[in-house]
């Protein structure tokens, strides 16, 4: 119920414009709100970031009333504290606030206040016809931000997710990170918030899409009808073509919770030889969640870890502090097979590299990347799958030569207007990413003439100390600058083609990778030359 609470310590509403607070509420035990002005306009909005509670006083306001969180961007209105951008998926709070006597109160729930959070209000469905219905196929972060969407901006159709996870959505990238397995700490939402929002959650597999008649069929053979098609169905993580890869027991992808239960088991309590196959985020995230009781080596062809997308110099680095973690690595290395354990031959003893170098195995963990999820459309007479299998949308996300369709996450090729994108064709296997392009879909669904806005891509990655990420490189970039030293976990590099900033990487710098980003937006990011000279990225507003 609403009431009243005077703000400690404040006798004024004296912000300056572009400027924000966050202050202790009284009589809410750990209760804090964030002023922020905006053009003048002061209002009290919830002070913590709803994915992981980033403080947002740490954030990043800009002057058309966003506030990005420090820590991961995801991004917030300031005037009805909506979800702007992933990952946050509930909204802040917005309170009334007042000043009178020399005293400052806000208006609202004391629970509401504490938590700072407001959940999407799933049952005040109004203003599109019933007739319509929408299927998604595929039940990972782009489906959750396509619900989620759809049901704000109050499509009151059908909605029916077929997903063949075993789950509900989950934070996907705690896999790697940390190997969670419990799914009451991973799933997003539960059951019964779903069936408050009338979405309909069919576990299953989609086999067949019949795109003229409208309809999706099933391997236990329903055939649900759509007027609008979602397709979400994320990547496949890829395996090795190599001789014992796919016979031998204890190799394993990691993709989904199930992956990660077997990986877990396997290794035990501790003190197990882990061969990881691939410098990637994930293979290093994975190295960096398992080196304290084990021991952990990392092979790959490139020089260093990360070399394709952070470059040699920042990818040196992180190899120096994961090196000191005891993460032992066989670089430019290429695998030539997986041998059998003498004790069970059943299971992995060796990875045997082609130089005749062999490393004992208990488990091996392959970070080889991830294909399109898309093998069941790979027959279909009337979507022509990309040579990757991914599927060309347009901006929107609009199936090319297909009326109603949508694909989006990692099965999408899109074009990329970013810094350094042109409108070029981009695909990019990122959790917020997808989450985004599911909200994205959702708003041209109810309001198909509104023209949409696109976000820079972010995502972040466990390393030993958490790097922060903005931008695209998939069209290529010659330099980098690097301000810092990547092996103490404190640095920010600067990717560029020719003058332009076209991703940024940070560790130890926050929020300087949300600054960034709203600089990209905004088309405000400094050029190389500047950078160069010093530029002080925190100093320009946004």
């Amino acid at each position: 119920m609403a009431q009243e609470f005077k703000l400690k310590d404040l006798t004024s509403l004296s912000l300056s414009p572009g400027s924000k607070q966050e202050v202790e509420v009284d009589g809410v035990e750990g209760g804090k709100i964030l002023l922020v002005n905006i053009g003048g306009n002061i209002q009290a909005i919830g002070a913590k970031c709803t994915h992981y509670g980033a403080p947002l006083a740490k954030g990043v306001l800009t002057s058309d009333g966003r506030i990005k969180c420090p820590w991961h961007g995801a991004c917030f209105s300031t005037s009805k504290g909506d979800v702007e951008e992933a990952p946050g998926l509930d909204a802040l709070p917005v309170f009334k606030v007042t000043e009178r006597d020399g005293a400052v109160y806000v208006t609202g729930d004391g629970a509401t206040i504490k938590s700072s959070r407001r959940r999407p209000n799933l049952s005040c469905i109004s203003g599109v016809s019933s007739e319509h219905k929408v299927v998604i196929v595929g039940g990972g972060s782009s489906a959750l931000g396509a619900i989620e969407g759809l049901r704000e901006n109050g499509f009151g159709g059908a909605i029916t997710v077929i997903s063949n996870e075993g789950y509900l959505p989950i934070d996907r990238p705690k896999l790697s990170k940390a190997l969670m397995t419990d799914l009451s700490k991973l799933q997003w939402r539960d059951k019964s918030w779903f069936e408050s929002g009338r979405v309909q959650w069919l576990d299953g597999e989609a086999t067949t899409i019949d795109f003229s008649a409208r309809s999706v069929s099933t391997k236990s053979g329903q055939n649900i009808s759509y007027t609008k098609l979602i397709l979400a169905t994320g990547g496949t993580a890829r395996t090795l073509p190599l001789s014992g890869f796919r016979v031998l027991g204890n190799i394993f992808t990691l993709r989904n919770v199930h992956d990660v239960k077997a990986i877990v088991e396997a290794i035990g309590e501790k003190g197990k030889n882990i061969v990881i196959i691939g410098a990637s985020f994930i293979g290093m995230e994975v190295a960096n969640a398992t080196c304290k009781d084990n021991t952990v080596t990392v092979v790959d062809m490139s020089k260093v870890p990360l070399e394709r997308v952070l470059g040699e110099k920042v990818g040196a680095g992180i190899q120096k502090s994961a090196e000191s973690k005891g993460i032992k690595f066989h670089l430019g290395a290429g695998i030539d097979k997986a041998e059998p354990s003498t004790s069970n031959p059943s299971r992995v003893g060796a990875v045997v590299l082609q130089d005749g170098t062999k490393i004992e195995a208990d488990l091996v963990i392959l970070g080889v990347g991830v294909a399109p999820a898309t093998e069941f459309l790979r027959e279909n007479s009337v979507l022509r799958l990309e040579k990757d299998g991914s599927i060309q949308t347009d901006d929107n996300f609009q199936v090319s030569g297909l009326k109603d369709v949508y694909a989006v996450g990692d099965i999408a090729t899109h074009p990329y207007s970013g810094p350094g994108g042109e409108g070029k064709l981009v695909r990019i296997e990122h959790w917020n990413v997808a989450q985004n392009s599911g909200r994205h879909v959702a708003n041209h669904i109810v309001n198909p003439s509104t023209k949409q806005t696109h976000n820079i891509p972010i995502f972040w990655s466990a390393l030993g100390a958490q790097m922060r990420y903005c931008g695209n490189i998939s069209n290529g970039w010659d330099d980098v600058v690097v301000d810092g030293d990547p092996a103490e976990a404190k640095f920010v590099a600067y990717y560029t083609k020719g003058e332009t900033v076209v991703a940024v990487a940070s560790m130890g710098r926050d929020p300087l990778m949300s600054q960034s980003s709203e600089l990209m937006r905004l088309d405000k990011m400094p050029s190389k030359t500047h950078l160069q000279g010093g530029t002080d990225l925190m100093a320009i507003a946004v």
